[in-house]
């Protein structure tokens, strides 16, 4: 049955992504880096059912969500453009297989980093960011989510990158098999990868070829 919560509050993050303050159930939790499926409480929306990350913590108040809207495409996410403070979500049961097991290389494709952000949050909250690293590639420099808050994040070292950005100072690679082996040093450690299905696939067997543990490679399943 699923849980109806109101939107408190929504906030830009960049052009086409927002951050959705909502209320939180009594009793409910979740871990750093899950998920559960989100309706709109409209007329036409309510079976209409999306994936999309908590970006909040478990201890915090309220929950919250950072959504991109593909403006183009008359789906949820488009329609989740159109609601404010006082209109209400429909939430259903929380899961996700992307958990923290150590410190490793967090790898995401444009939206993929929704996962990573609680994750790191959490992370970065206790102090044990150390020897972590975040990648992540965008089409532009403008599409980068939340890029401030992870590069104050102490500990974290991060490393950006474009594919259709021919004025942006940043990296102008898409991350394959020779930006893995260009980019990073060892692959006896966790990694974390979250994105198109297609780009995660290549990224797996790409990690696997050049030397890591499959055991260590996390994503969504």
């Amino acid at each position: 049955m699923p849980t109806r919560v109101q939107i408190l509050k929504t906030e830009m993050v960049t052009h086409n992504v927002r951050h959705y303050r909502v209320e939180k159930p009594k009793n409910f939790h979740f871990g750093p880096g899950q998920a559960t499926e989100v309706s709109i409480d409209k007329p036409d929306w309510a079976d209409k059912k999306r994936p999309f990350t908590f970006t909040s913590l478990n201890d915090e108040p309220t929950l919250e969500f950072t959504i991109k809207s593909y403006r183009d495409h008359a789906g949820v996410t488009n329609a989740l453009w159109g609601c404010e403070a006082g209109d209400h979500l429909l939430l259903r049961d929380v899961w996700g297989t992307i958990q923290y097991k150590g410190p490793g290389t967090f790898i995401a494709g444009g939206a993929g980093v929704t996962p990573f952000i609680a994750i790191l949050r959490s992370l970065n909250a206790k102090g044990g960011l150390q020897g972590n690293r975040l990648i992540v590639s965008n089409r532009e420099e403008k599409d980068i989510i939340l890029r401030d808050e992870f590069e104050a994040m102490d500990g974290l070292e991060t490393l950006w990158t474009v594919t259709n950005d021919p004025k942006s100072s940043l990296l102008q690679e898409r991350i394959d098999t020779a930006f893995l082996k260009k980019h990073i040093a060892d692959f006896n450690q966790h990694f974390y990868l979250c994105g198109p299905d297609a780009m995660v696939a290549d990224l797996r067997a790409a990690l696997e070829e050049l030397g890591a543990d499959v055991a260590s490679v996390t994503w969504e399943k």
